[in-house]
């Protein structure tokens, strides 16, 4: 059995950081982001779970290459 349980957390990871990161870039400059200083928690967040998303999506792409004989 070859499952590799990277791409499906990936692929969550990266669709929740999409939306997050999209509601964050529409809602900019709004006053729901008075409690926290002012920093778009939404679009900062976003960003980072659409980073991890994406490097989990990367990384399980990359074990399914298959390699050249002879490397490790």
């Amino acid at each position: 059995m070859n499952f590799d349980l990277r791409l499906p957390i990936g692929l969550i990871f990266s669709l929740f950081g999409a939306i997050l990161t999209g509601y964050g870039l529409m809602t900019r400059g709004s006053a729901i982001y008075n409690p926290s200083l002012g920093i778009n928690v939404n679009l900062r967040w976003g960003a980072v779970v659409l980073l991890f998303g994406a490097w989990m999506l990367w990384m399980a792409l990359r074990a399914r290459k298959p390699r050249p004989p002879g490397t490790a």
